[in-house]
């Protein structure tokens, strides 16, 4: 089973259940933090990724 059937198995109900178990652990309040810690934390993944195949341009 690779990682795309995978998610193409979760349906809607599978959905609703996984937003209201966040909702449970963590409230309303504290996933608006979570998600901007979650944009934030790709934004620099993707910053120094573009650093590094810079750096591989300039060896070459």
């Amino acid at each position: 089973m690779n990682a795309l059937s995978f998610f193409m198995a979760i349906g809607p109900w599978q959905i609703a259940i996984i937003v209201m178990v966040v909702l449970l652990l963590f409230g309303g309040k504290k996933i608006p933090e979570l998600m901007r810690g979650l944009g934030s934390g790709i934004k620099e993944f993707k910053d120094a990724s573009r650093e590094d195949d810079k750096l591989d341009e300039k060896k070459d």
